[in-house]
């Protein structure tokens, strides 16, 4: 994928001059450990002011504006933990992700203030930047360069081993999805997530519905297998 951002190909099939490009990483281990494996040759290069120098390609730089919607006193537990250990936190969270604030930690809305102004780096930028970053973080990306409303952004889909380019034009970005991996090899996407953005109806339920950008979300109570990899897994 990464090659694929690098290098441009002309009429004849021929591969350009290769393209300088940027790599964005959070100050998490995991992103870090992630980007660790993107190779970082290095070639000259003339600038726009008609300097020259060395570039270093996709030499990675940790944004701290990157890091993870952090989950307070919640962080590391998983959303089966949490229903058990702070049922009252669960629920505000399924009736109001976009708001709902983790105690001591951030919401979606704390992310997307931290986010404008890196987003606005981006819209200046010149080069290809490569972001090697997480779910929470991705979504308010990726909403912002598309255009949706932003109570739309908690629910947007960012499955794992996914690269996603968005290519900017003149009312929005043209957006190409290359999977990494089979989908054999993947357990899950990334994607399974409580009732907040995939609800599930039960016989037993009163559903309470809501309006959202002129469309229903219904809030519902669903019952949940002791096993079930969603709710064991780490919270986001």
């Amino acid at each position: 994928a990464k090659e694929h951002i690098a290098r441009a190909i002309d009429e004849d099939g021929n591969p350009q001059k290769e393209t300088p490009c940027r790599l964005w990483t959070s100050t998490l281990r995991r992103t870090k450990e992630t980007s660790q494996f993107i190779e970082h040759n290095t070639f000259d290069h003339t600038f726009d002011n008609g300097d020259q120098g060395e570039w270093v390609q996709f030499r990675r730089m940790p944004r701290r504006n990157l890091d993870e919607l952090y989950a307070g006193v919640c962080d590391g537990m998983t959303y089966k933990e949490i229903e058990k250990v702070f049922p009252e936190e669960f629920k505000r969270r399924q009736q109001d992700k976009l708001a709902y604030r983790y105690p001591r930690g951030e919401s979606y809305m704390d992310v997307t203030l931290r986010l404008e102004p890196l987003a606005q780096e981006m819209e200046r930028t010149r080069e290809p930047v490569l972001i090697v970053g997480h779910q929470g973080i991705l979504r308010i990306l990726y909403a912002y360069f598309m255009g949706l409303d932003r109570k739309e952004a908690p629910y947007v889909s960012i499955p794992l081993n996914n690269v996603i380019e968005l290519t900017p034009h003149a009312y929005g970005c043209h957006e190409k999805r290359y999977c990494l991996m089979m989908k054999e090899e993947m357990l899950n996407d990334g994607q399974d997530e409580p009732v907040t953005s995939m609800p599930e109806l039960s016989d037993r339920t009163s559903p309470q519905k809501k309006k959202m950008n002129d469309s229903f979300v219904e809030n519902v109570n669903t019952m949940y297998a002791p096993s079930d990899p969603i709710m064991n897994a780490p919270s986001c």
